[in-house]
């Protein structure tokens, strides 16, 4: 699961805004990305460089693993 850093006007999608990756594009640069509503239909599926996107975390940090660092 990730979610948008920026707004997407042109797509109707705001900054915050929920996803899955659904695949690797670019040798691993930018992502297929799939956006459902709540009742899993997806309503748009784009590709997206990774500097548009965070990944999502549902559980605490462990102190056992390092901070994911992600560069451009």
């Amino acid at each position: 699961m990730v979610a948008l850093t920026v707004g997407l006007p042109e797509y109707n999608l705001r900054r915050g805004q929920v996803s899955t990756v659904v695949e690797l594009l670019a040798d691993g640069a930018a992502f297929e990305v799939k956006f459902s509503d709540r009742n899993a239909r997806t309503y748009d599926s784009l590709g997206l460089p990774r500097e548009k996107i965070m990944v999502l975390h549902f559980e605490p940090a462990s102190p056992d693993i390092k901070p994911e660092i992600v560069t451009a």
